[in-house]
């Protein structure tokens, strides 16, 4: 027969778990009360299963339930946006950054224009200009879309990452996938009623006058630019700066949603395309509107601009 260590009791059905004791009580098997306890007194049965159970089962009110966390001012869909908005804080300089920026792409773009199309209509067709830098030359008003913002941003708030949230997360990159998918399916579907309707849109002597016939790689860069650069610079000035002021003054999040997709369309300066720009810009504010963050607004207009951009290439030759 197996001898048990001395000092210790055997083991019995049940493990004796530690038990709390308040002070001023004496714990069972202390020296005090071995000492009040005589040799013809036993341990009583319910000393035996408190030494036998855990502590919380003594306390004489029930455990309560889990109480319910959740914020009630949080929006059960829009959330997100909200703890994003409270956490980079004000942005009211986001007017001034957009005003500026909106302002100087219409100067530019105005100047530009008549130098494009100077360099497309009038121009001898024995000694054609190098048109390739020009294909660049006609994103320049695009790029104060996005210089201003930054600007601000790191003069005035605590840059592109904190104000804008430009550096996507995996969700980011779901919901910016899905929106942009709808807003390319969306303005398909809206230019081929368009076209059925008021007939083919018609020819762009400016930037499609240089495109015409181009292979080089400035037509690369071309493309490249309008599936990676615009996104970036427009999404800085519109769901940025605009969205970001707008939301500091408590415009109603559909209402900004409605303006910067009507800002978005108009500053294309494209009648025809103007429906189908405002329906892109709605697909594109909904993934800003979801997460709060610019990340994910880029990449729904990256992912709009995509086959775009693919069948420039494809094409233009």
């Amino acid at each position: 027969m197996s001898q048990q260590p001395p000092n210790e009791e055997p083991h019995g059905d049940s493990p004796e778990y530690p038990v709390a004791w308040l002070p001023g009580e004496t714990p069972p098997g202390s020296e005090d009360e071995e000492a009040t306890r005589t040799p013809q007194s036993p341990r009583t049965d319910s000393e035996n299963r408190s030494r036998s159970q855990p502590s919380w089962l003594n306390y004489g009110t029930p455990m309560r339930r889990a109480e319910d966390t959740r914020d009630p001012d949080l929006h059960p869909r829009y959330w997100e946006a909200q703890v994003e908005a409270a956490r980079r804080g004000s942005l009211a300089w986001g007017f001034a950054a957009f005003f500026i920026g909106y302002g100087g792409y219409y100067l530019l773009a105005f100047v530009l224009g008549g130098v494009l199309s100077a360099h497309v209509s009038g121009f001898d067709p024995a000694n054609p200009p190098e048109l390739g830098p020009l294909l660049l030359l006609a994103f320049a008003p695009n790029l104060l879309l996005g210089l201003v913002p930054a600007f601000y941003s790191w003069r005035r708030g605590h840059g592109l990452r904190s104000d804008f949230g430009i550096v996507p997360k995996l969700r980011d990159v779901k919901v910016g996938l899905a929106c942009g998918g709808v807003a390319l399916l969306a303005s398909w579907l809206l230019g081929m009623v368009l076209i059925s309707v008021s007939g083919p849109p018609p020819p762009n002597a400016g930037v499609s006058g240089l495109v015409q016939g181009e292979q080089t790689v400035w037509l690369f860069l071309f493309a490249l630019f309008a599936f990676l650069g615009a996104p970036f610079t427009e999404e800085l000035l519109m769901r940025g700066a605009l969205w970001g002021a707008l939301e500091h003054y408590r415009i109603p999040r559909y209402a900004i949603l409605l303006l910067t997709a009507l800002f978005f369309a108009f500053m294309h300066q494209e009648a025809w395309r103007l429906p189908i720009l405002f329906v892109g810009g709605l697909a594109m504010g909904f993934a800003r509107m979801l997460t709060g963050r610019v990340s994910a607004s880029m990449i729904a207009h990256a992912t709009n601009n995509f086959l775009p951009a693919l069948l420039l290439l494809v094409t233009a030759g």
